[in-house]
This record gives C-alpha cells, structure tokens and sequence, in this order.
C-alpha cells in the first residue's frame, strides 16, 4: 500500500479505530494463559463534554494498557460511567429535563469523544451505575451489610447544604461551603443511615503500610483522617453531683497541670452544669454556637471563644477542683465532646487561658535540662515530651513512662482506661436527593413502631428508582423528592403484608464507585454482584489512575468495600489497587484549572478535527510527567503535529526500502542505524515502565533525528537496517500515536495491528556504545564535540581532541595551564 505524501489524520484514525472495534483487539479475556494486568481509571462522572483534563488522566492508563498489551499480557481496560448524582439533578431542576434523558445524553456525548481519541476500552464490560441492574448490587451489599451491623440507622448532627438541600460528607465540606455548588453548609440534626467504617479503621490504617506503590501524599492523608491516638480516657467528677466528664488525652502525663475542662456548647451535660447565676450567659453562647457550622467554629485562626458555666470538675489524679468551661473549638462528635486543658503544655489551650485569665501550670520540664519559667511568665505552651515535675509520684519520670503509669492507675482505680482512638468517624450514605440508589427499607408501623426499618427481601430487588414528573417532584423545599411519589414510598410490609412505606432516601453516590472496578469483571453477571471466579483471576487492579482529590473520600471509601467483599466471600483481595498514579491538572490557556466554571475549557474534538487525535494524545502525555500540572498551550500542539508530520514524511521517504532484508553482517552506517533503533527501545521501553511517558516521547524524538541525519540508505544493509528502524518507530510510537503507528506499519507489509505483534526485544549488543561523545571546552566554553572508543584513555582522548580544527583555532597563541579530564564526559583546555 503507497502512502501519500501528505499526513492526513482525519483520514485514517476513523478506519484504525473501526478496523480495532472489528476485531475486539482490545477485548479482555483473550489470552487466558497469559499474566494479567489490570489498567483503570477512575471512571468519569458524564458532565456532557470532555476537557483535556479528562483526556489526560484516561491517557495514562490508555499507555500502559496498550504497552502491557505488546508485552503479551491478558490486558483488561474497562470504561463504564458514575452516572447517578447530584450534578444531573440539579440539571434537570434547572432544564426540566428527567435526570435519566439528560445523563443518557451526556454519556453518549462523552463516548462519543472518548472514541475518537482511540482509547483501548473492552467496551464489551461498559457499565451505568444509574441502571437497575447495576445499583440493584447496591441494594443488596446494603442488605448483607445491615445484617452484619456495617450498616445502621443514627441520629446525628449531619452537614447540610443549603444548595442542594441534602446531606453531605465531611469531606465534601471546603471552608464552610459545599464543594459542588458553594452554597454555605450548616449543622442539622436528622436520623441518617450510616456505614460503620471505623471498624475498619485499624485494618484500614494497617493496610497502608502495604501499599508500597502508592504516592505518599495520598498515603499520609489517609493516615492524618483515620487519626489513630493512643491516650488515656479520664473521668472528671462534677462537685456536688453524681455525673462524671469523660476526656480523651494522648498527654495523661500533663494531667497534674490541668487547670480547667471545657465542654462543648451541645454536649448533654451543659444544662446540668450551669450554674443559675451563669445560665444567660451559657444560654446566650449556646444558642450563638448553635447558628454556626462545626466547620466554620473549628477552622484555622479562627478566634477561641469560650464561657464559665460556674460549675467545677475534680481532677482524678490530685483530688483539686478545676472550672468547667465551654468553648467553641470543642465538638460534640468528635472523641467525647470534652477535653481537659493543660495551657502549659498546649497551643489551643495556652490561648484561651491567657484570653481568659486561667491559671498556667508547668509539670513538664524540657528533657535537655533547660528549665521553663513559671506558669504566669510563660510566653509560649511547651508541647514536647519530657520530665515531670510538680506531678506527685511521677515526678523524676519521662512522659512515656508516666502515661503508661497514669493509665494503669486510673484503670485500676474504676476512673478511667488506656484507650486507642480514630479520627474517622462512620460514613453518613443517606441523601434527600432523588437521582440515587433508592435504600431497600421499608416501615411498618405495625411490625416496626419504634421505625428502625425492615429490609427489603432479597428476590424483590431491584427497588427501581420511580419515573417522575421532573418539576413537580424535584423542585421546593421539605421533604425528600421520593417522598412526594405515593404510588412508589406506599407499598406493603414484608411481614405482615398490611400497609407501610418505603425509605424515600437514596444513598450516597460514593457506594456506586466504591466496588464498580468489580463489576467490570462480568458486567452480565446477575447472581451476585459479580462472579467470584472471575475476581480471582484479575483482582487487585494493578493500575489505578485518577485525582489526588480522591483521597480521603473514594480512595479510602473502597478500600473499605474491598474488605467487606472479602468478608461475604467474593474478593480474594484486602486492597483494591496495587499501584496507584494521580495525575496532575490541565491548566487552561488562563492558568487556571481547566474547567466548564471558568469557561477555559479546550474541547479535545477541536484538536481532533484540527490536528487529529495522535496529536492530542502525543502533545498531553509529552506536556510533562503524570503527576505535575502542565498549562495548555497551542504552540506545543503544533509542535506535536509537526513531529508526526516529520515521522510520516520520513516513513513516505523510506517506504521503498519496507520489504528489504539481508543476511551479512550489519557495519557502518547500516550498524549505526539498528544501534539507534535499540536504543531507542530500549530508552522508550524503560520509561513507559517507570510511567515517564514524556522521556518516552522524547527519546522517540532523538530517535527520528538521528534517522533523519542518517540520510538515504543505499547498501543493501543499509536498506534492510532503515525497514527496520522505522518498522521499529511504530512500535515505540503506538502507545502515544496508534493510528499513525498501524498506518505507517501496514504500508511496510504488516499483516496485523502492531499492538499484537509483541514488543521485541532489544539486542543488547546494539545498546553497549563502541564509541562515545566527549565534549571538548576551552576555558569552558563549548568548542568541540569529538567521538573515540568508549575504552579510550586520557591520552588518546587528549589526542584527537587537540587535533579537532575548532579547538586549534581557540587554543592558537596561548599557553595551556592545565587540562581537565572528565571520563566519558568531556576535557577542558585551561589557556592564558
């Protein structure tokens, strides 16, 4: 087949990607003896169009999938879509458009896109987490998991959003306002389903120390929210009453220098403790405290407020009162919603006792031997360990012997206990929302009086989402919108079969995505979530690509599914993701992160249309590595098209020699030419590896130079050594440029898809120089590049260099001073 001189894109991408589709070549399962690799991204959310942002992050695992695929791998790639949510939703409010009608078309939409970039999917195992026989799997992990106590019912303080009138998770909270739609997010008390993660939270925690090849950013995160404090709980009499305070400390060595304990301002013994001369003022902060989020009290520089509620706690360990206090930086719901204050040894508690005029006692001394000042002219909280002092028996001691101490005597006294807590609390799943997972519970006021909710039997699954007049149902404030539907919330009991009614919440979409990478593994499958036969061929995923904003959220939430799919016997695996690769941001041509908010968006079909999708996808994974930011910019575009146009020129040029062969020896220039092709696999080879797919690109680059500066072949083994070199270039170049790669290889008589040739081998005799450059400096300016045997010694080096004419002619009427050997580097000649 001729190629034509010119390089037309638009012209042949269309055909690869039909011919590739035809032939299922990217079909997982085909090669069952082969090892496997697993490749994923996260799956997108279909907001209509793509940006480059998207391209991006698809890209990379497109790479390494179709890498894998030459090596020889069963190779699964998978595409399916988050397709539930609130986006599509407040969409429809908006338009008047059913959520389903508006998410149908912007998934076709986005396919529509991703297909015209050649990305290796098994479209075979597309899922929609929005389909019944997707989100019914929801229902039914919900199900196994209520029975098993991983799922409750709770009244609880919960953050609302005042847009989206729905629950959202901690982490979904930035500075007070909702991530998606920043309207402002308030505290609100309401009955919520919860998911008891923190069971997990120690084998969560442990976990982490096995994920060697996940970037430890995303890892300390992790750690920092799950939040394990091994301290002590303390119990706090009250004076003249029964009750007792319970606190958490990490510091029970401080606990002689606590001078007074602080409540929260909704913590259930305030009203018990206020005394009558103190109860306007209490109830006046109380109700202050209640109008502002948990969020808002507790954030950074944030001032400490705080009142006296005129009653005093006795400290267990010296049997002396200590002045109870609220404050706003105490939270109900986080440890137990008190805290003993030691402002000697404490940064928060420093504050707000010199704000408030509280005593300051130091009882713990540097270990270096310098000595603190007293409590009142101390200037600042001294927050290390140390040595005690002014702490009764355990003066002399070091903290850690003292805590240890302290714990056992507080336990043996029935006034406390050693006790490790976790930062993480359970994870709310409820929602007021319409566009979700309906959670399989009905009521009956006859079987269930106190509404703790009855599952739904198991054969009645799916509990299909309800068709709904989008208007009518969606919009106003109140109840949640499935709660406006009487034909679908009102049914029968499962029991008693008299009349009761459905839990009109949905759940959280972050259940869609926590356990979709294993649904792709028999997307038909339909007697279990998926079949257990097929997770012990593929799991774990052993590459995971997606945002660094995931951290604490998903990426921590279905690492936790993970285990509970052990538990009921379906995975064979504790941890999802073996390697793990974020990916950092698109700028748009503003510098800012390229988003439809800011209208930078570049549509990747313009760059197709244009320029053709090898470009796109050449220019995105040449931009810089995975995990840096990169700025878009039109200029490098260009830059990428030219460098194919000069790969497909070069190909025009040499498409005479493609049936060459030759049976001698390969010497001179024919040498010269397989020399670069080898070491241009191997340079390529070994960076796709390590994911340095802009060096990849780089050394393909050098590589088209140096075919270039080779000039015509005109031996017969110079012939036979230019086929292979640019037969050579299509493979190294079909992870980034597939459609140019399978255009260019067919014309040099290819009769299959370079992806299923296989990656070749790299001679290693081609890739160990004979020669090598040195550069030559006079005065260290760069003067000369000379070439000698890579074995050669100083002297012969200094040789050919002083006999370079360049060098000469910078060295003529000086004297040299000194010379400079650099091995395998270069010389300097030293002149004055």
């Amino acid at each position: 087949m001729a190629m034509n001189e010119r390089y037309e894109p638009q012209e042949i991408e269309q055909k690869w990607q039909t011919r590739w589709e035809e032939a299922g070549v990217f079909r997982a399962g085909k090669r069952p003896g082969a090892p496997k690799k697993y490749i994923l991204e996260m799956l997108p959310y279909p907001s209509g169009k793509m940006h480059m942002g998207h391209v991006r992050n698809y890209l990379i695992g497109d790479v390494y999938a179709r890498f894998f695929l030459m090596r020889g791998y069963d190779v699964l790639h998978p595409m399916g879509w988050d397709a539930f949510g609130l986006p599509a939703e407040n969409a429809a409010i908006k338009d008047g458009v059913h959520p389903a009608v508006r998410t149908q078309e912007n998934i076709d939409s986005f396919k529509k896109e991703i297909r015209s970039l050649g990305y290796s999917y098994d479209w075979t195992r597309e899922v929609n987490t929005s389909k019944p026989e997707y989100y019914r799997w929801n229902q039914w992990f919900f199900i196994q998991m209520l029975e098993r106590g991983l799922v409750y019912r709770r009244f609880s303080k919960v953050n609302w959003c005042t847009g989206c009138l729905t629950v959202i998770a901690n982490e979904q909270v930035k500075e007070g306002v909702c991530e998606r739609c920043e309207s402002p997010v308030v505290d609100k008390e309401q009955p919520e389903w919860a998911f008891r993660i923190t069971k997990y939270s120690q084998e969560l925690l442990d976990g982490l120390d096995e994920l060697k090849e996940w970037p430890e950013r995303i890892t300390s995160m992790q750690r920092n929210w799950i939040g394990r404090s091994e301290g002590v709980e303390a119990d706090f009499s009250i004076q003249g009453s029964d009750a007792r305070i319970r606190v958490f400390t990490t510091r029970a060595d401080t606990l002689y220098g606590c001078t007074y304990v602080v409540l929260a301002p909704d913590h259930k013994l305030v009203a018990q403790v206020t005394t009558p001369a103190q109860r306007a003022e209490v109830d006046a902060f109380v109700k202050k405290m209640a109008s502002i989020s948990k969020t808002d009290r507790t954030a950074e520089g944030v001032t400490k407020e705080g009142v006296f509620t005129g009653a005093h706690a006795i400290n267990p360990l010296t049997g002396q009162p200590v002045p109870i206090w609220l404050a706003n930086f105490v939270l109900s719901d986080y440890g137990t919603g008190a805290v003993m204050s030691v402002p000697a040894h404490d940064e928060r508690d420093f504050e707000f006792a010199r704000k408030y005029g509280l005593p300051v006692k130091v009882v713990v001394q540097p270990a270096s031997g310098d000595k603190l000042p007293p409590g009142d002219a101390l200037e600042a909280a001294h927050t290390e360990d140390g040595v005690l002092v002014d702490s009764g028996e355990y003066t002399g001691m070091s903290s850690a012997e003292a805590r240890k101490k302290i714990g056992e005597r507080l336990r043996s006294e029935g006034r406390g206990e050693p006790k490790v807590t976790y930062r993480q609390k359970d994870w709310g799943f409820s929602r007021q929302r319409y566009w979700g997972t309906p959670i399989p519970i009905v009521y009956c006021d006859k079987c269930d009086p106190e509404r703790r909710g009855q599952p739904v039997p198991l054969e009645q699954l799916p509990v299909v989402l309800p068709q709904i007049d989008t208007q009518a149902v969606l919009t106003g404030k109140g109840e949640p919108p499935l709660a406006k539907v009487p034909s679908w919330v009102e049914t029968t009991c499962p029991k008693c079969s008299g009349p009761a009614r459905r839990e009109a919440e949905t759940m959280d979409t972050f259940v869609d995505s926590c356990w979709y990478f294993a649904r792709y593994l028999s997307p038909q499958f339909d007697k279990a979530p998926f079949d257990a036969k097929e997770a012990q061929r593929w799991l774990p995923v052993d590459v995971y690509v997606g945002g660094p904003e995931h951290a604490v959220m998903h990426l921590l939430y279905f690492r936790f599914w993970t285990r509970v799919m052990k538990l009921l016997g379906l995975s064979p695996v504790d941890e999802p993701v073996t390697r793990l690769v974020t990916q950092g941001i698109v700028n748009g041509p503003d510098g800012r992160k390229m988003s439809k908010r800011w209208g930078n968006v570049v549509a990747p079909s313009s760059i197709v249309a244009k320029y053709g999708a090898d470009t796109a996808r050449t220019y995105v994974m040449f931009a810089g590595p995975p995990e840096r930011d990169f700025d878009w910019s039109d200029d490098q575009v260009e830059g990428a098209f030219r460098f194919l146009k000069r790969v497909w020129t070069l190909a025009v040029q040499h498409q005479g020699v493609a049936g060459a062969t030759h049976d001698g020896a390969f010497e001179g220039k024919a040498l010269e030419i397989r020399r670069a092709a080898h070491k241009c696999l191997k340079r390529v080879g070994e960076a796709i590896e390590r994911l340095s797919f802009n060096t990849a690109i780089a050394g393909a680059m050098e590589y088209v130079n140096a075919l270039y500066a080779l000039g015509t072949p005109e031996t017969p083994a110079e012939k036979a050594a230019m086929a292979e070199a640019v037969r050579m270039l299509t493979v190294v170049l079909t992870p980034f440029a597939p459609h140019l790669s399978d255009e260019i290889a067919e014309a040099y008589g290819a009769k299959d898809f370079v992806v299923t040739q296989g990656w070749p081998e790299f001679d290693p005799a081609l890739v160990v120089d004979d020669v090598i450059p040195y550069a030559v400096q006079v005065n260290g300016k760069l003067r000369a590049e000379i070439r000698v045997p890579a074995d050669a010694a100083e002297a012969d080096v200094r040789a050919v260099a002083e006999g370079d004419e360049r060098v000469k002619a910078a060295m003529a009427g000086k004297t040299l001073r000194k010379f400079v050997f650099v091995p395998k580097r270069l010389v300097n000649f030293v002149v004055g």
